[in-house]
């Protein structure tokens, strides 16, 4: 049976979260150039805090989007890296950080008037 993305149990909204999560698609795409550690990842990524970094390193490393590495040091080194699926994910996201990047101010300016609009009508 075809999952149906509209049908409230289909796991494919799972997906559909990952993909919805901010910090899950800046890690992609951060790991996408290089492998990092989490405190370079945390550095790198403002505003994610530390609990909220773990957490999403703990779902994309379950999804198969990303892997874990410790290395043997005192004290143990944790290295992360994204997997061919994961690629595969963050090349389709891309387009979207591409596109967010390039109507920024269209939609800042949107936001603007509707803000503007809504309290006119209310006043």
């Amino acid at each position: 049976m075809k999952p149906d993305v509209y049908a409230a149990n289909c796991p494919t909204r799972q997906i559909l979260d990952r993909i919805g999560d901010k910090w899950a698609v800046l890690i992609l795409l951060l790991l996408r150039e290089e492998p990092m550690r989490f405190n370079q990842l945390r550095r790198t990524i403002e505003g994610i805090s530390q609990k909220m970094l773990s957490q999403v390193l703990k779902s994309l490393e379950r999804d198969g989007l990303i892997r874990r590495h410790a290395i043997a040091t005192v004290p143990v080194t944790v290295e992360y890296s994204i997997t061919q699926l994961g690629l595969t994910l963050a090349g389709a996201v891309d387009p979207l950080r591409d596109w967010a990047e390039q109507n920024l101010k269209d939609v800042l300016a949107a936001q603007r008037r509707y803000d503007t609009q809504q309290k006119e009508e209310a006043a």
